[in-house]
């Protein structure tokens, strides 16, 4: 944790879970920018995290793809790098990411838009 804010690139891989932003992107790998000041995955204990696996939506992971807390590719440590988490029935996801913020190669990557289109797709399919 730098305790100081942050926006760069980080890498963070999509979980299985119930979220609807992300169906059918499961372990993919994705460079998203980061806006970092406070954010941070906070649990009570051990048995919280445990509860929270299946809503886990993304992770922070390292270069060689494997699940990090650590500083910086975890730009504020959240434990077993959770960056991502979704409600049981998918309708509603929250990250630490920003995808709108690499969504253009003026921005520097398009990585982002993988999961704006996800996320566009979804609440189409929804509608129809």
């Amino acid at each position: 944790k730098s305790e100081q804010f942050e926006a760069r690139y980080v890498t963070v891989e999509v979980q299985r879970s119930p979220s609807l932003f992300f169906k059918g992107m499961e372990c993919s790998r994705i460079a998203v920018a980061t806006a970092h000041g406070e954010g941070y995955a906070e649990f009570a204990n051990e048995s919280e995290i445990i509860a929270a696996a299946p809503l886990v939506a993304l992770r922070f992971v390292d270069n060689c793809g494997v699940v990090t807390e650590c500083y910086p590719v975890n730009p504020n440590g959240s434990p077993q790098g959770i960056t991502g988490l979704t409600s049981s029935d998918g309708r509603f996801t929250i990250l630490m990411p920003h995808p709108e913020r690499a969504a253009d190669a003026l921005l520097g990557s398009t990585d982002g838009l993988v999961i704006l289109k996800s996320m566009v797709h979804s609440l189409s399919a929804a509608h129809a």
